[in-house]
Formats: C-alpha cells, structure tokens, sequence
C-alpha cells in the first residue's frame, strides 16, 4: 500500500509531502488499518479549516482523502504524523 500525505497552509504557507510505502514492512497491517480509517474520515473535497491552519490531503493506493486542522480524526493526526516523520 502506497501512503501519502500533503501539508499546506499554515502560517508560512510551506507545502511538505511524504510517502510511506507499506510492502514489505513488518507493521504493513497496523499501517493499512490506520490508513483505511483515516481515509473514512475525511472529505472528498478540500475542507474549510482555521486561518494560518494546515490542510492536509491524504492519498491511499489511488484514494484521496482530504482534512483540515482543528477537525482531525484521531486516525488521521496520528497517520499524518507518522508519514510526515517518517516518509521520504
């Protein structure tokens, strides 16, 4: 499973993108079901969010999801924060 996370917005106004590919990884599992549930919790369309607020866009195998801050999922903070600490 292909993970990929876009940030925008905030204060800088600063895009970041990550990816994480799941094949092959030994968590593969824990990674698919957070993913899955933070693609259930989104929008597809971009989502209104706060002023110098991130907007994220997540896409998953081909799915895009999208959220804005302060209205994350509790799934989606978290796949938001793996994939941009830890993807490339």
């Amino acid at each position: 499973m292909r993970i990929q996370v876009c940030r925008t917005g905030g204060f800088a106004g600063i895009e970041r993108r990550a990816g994480i590919d799941t094949s092959g990884r030994p968590d593969a599992a824990e990674w698919e079901t957070l993913a899955e549930a933070a693609l259930a919790g989104g929008r597809t369309e971009p989502s209104p969010g706060v002023p110098d607020g991130f907007h994220y866009e997540i896409t998953v195998d081909g799915r895009t999801a999208h959220c804005a801050d302060p209205r994350l999922t509790e799934a989606q903070r978290e796949l938001i924060s793996r994939v941009l600490k830890e993807g490339a």
